[in-house]
């Protein structure tokens, strides 16, 4: 057993549903082991400012079921600089913090990555992003219920395609990522989907359109991830709209209401499971890690790894909604 006395827990980067869960599983795991817990409000930008405050058990109560984040979160640019991250080394020296819990994405991951090399602060990272884009985890906090987000509202669009014969291209988040895109496209019937994996073209688009038109589909919904290389879905409606002008078109942005919402069932045991992880694997001597879910079991993935993207491609995922749009 490590002989931490106390830890540091923050949230960074864009919110996900499930950071509470993860915040109330690192507390309750840290003090049944007999650990205080420091929370650092505001991400990165609190770490340097000084802004932390004393967690107990009971801090974290009836968090479980919260979306958002009661750590709140914040970018912070003086972190990408060494000087800013000498000073966060030194707020958590001073407040006696031995060892950091991380709880977020790319940009969490990599600058813990970097506190943990230039300061040899003990930091394990837990992956609270709906993007469900990092290396070393079957899935990340918030992508099961930002993906059920999606479905619920694209059911409710397609009501009104239906209703109009409309074309509707719904735009998700994704702008490294098409997890969200390739996973909802498949639960809703999409007749396509525009990812930065699939490499799909206007003219594939409008292909696969004309074919829906042949075989008398009237309303069509075609789901949009944010980072496609030919735009957002504003572009793409507009681009197919000039040269397929059969349905009358409609765009929908969803935007931020995927990050919202109460944690799903398996969001929230995810976040519970990883928070007792990362508390574990601090006590077990482990730094620069991330904890992760692969295969059911928590495993640990060091940073430089996990903030790589998914080895896994989406290519099944993309030939099963092929077959299905027809």
């Amino acid at each position: 057993m490590s002989k931490i006395q106390r830890i540091g827990v923050l949230t960074s980067g864009g919110d996900a549903p499930g950071m509470n869960a993860a915040i109330r599983a690192v507390v309750r795991c840290a003090v049944f082991h007999g650990i205080e817990v420091t929370g650092v409000f505001q991400g990165y930008e609190g770490l340097i400012s000084g802004d932390l405050k004393r967690l107990h058990a009971r801090s974290v109560a009836k968090i479980l079921g919260r979306g958002g984040t009661i750590l709140k979160s914040a970018r912070c640019a003086a972190f990408h600089e060494a000087e800013g991250r000498t000073k966060a080394a030194n707020v958590l020296r001073d407040a006696k913090v031995d060892a950091l819990v991380v709880i977020g994405g790319n940009g969490t991951f990599t600058g813990a990555q970097k506190l943990s090399e230039e300061h040899g602060v003990m930091v394990v990272g837990i992956p609270g992003t709906i993007d469900n884009d990092l290396a070393g985890t079957d899935y990340t906090i918030g992508y099961d219920t930002a993906t059920n987000t999606v479905v619920e509202a694209v059911d409710k669009i397609r009501d009104t395609a239906s209703s109009h014969n409309r074309l509707f291209f719904v735009e998700v988040m994704g702008r490294d990522s098409g997890y969200i895109a390739l996973k909802t496209a498949i639960a809703t019937g999409a007749i396509a989907v525009m990812t930065p994996e699939a490499g799909m073209e206007i003219d594939d688009l409008i292909g696969i359109l004309e074919r829906g038109e042949e075989s008398n589909k009237t309303s069509s919904i075609v789901i949009v991830a944010e980072g496609d290389s030919n735009g957002g879905a504003m572009e793409i409606a507009a681009k197919v709209h000039s040269r397929y002008d059969k349905y009358d078109t409609r765009v929908t942005v969803l935007g931020h209401i995927q990050r919202g919402g109460d944690p799903s069932c398996f969001d929230r045991v995810l976040a519970s499971r990883l928070g007792v992880g990362a508390v574990e694997a601090l006590l077990s001597g482990k730094t620069a890690v991330m904890a992760g879910l692969v295969n059911e079991e928590v495993v640990y993935t060091p940073f430089l790894e996990a903030i790589n993207r998914k080895a896994k491609g989406l290519e099944e995922e993309l030939r099963v909604a092929q077959i299905l749009s027809i």
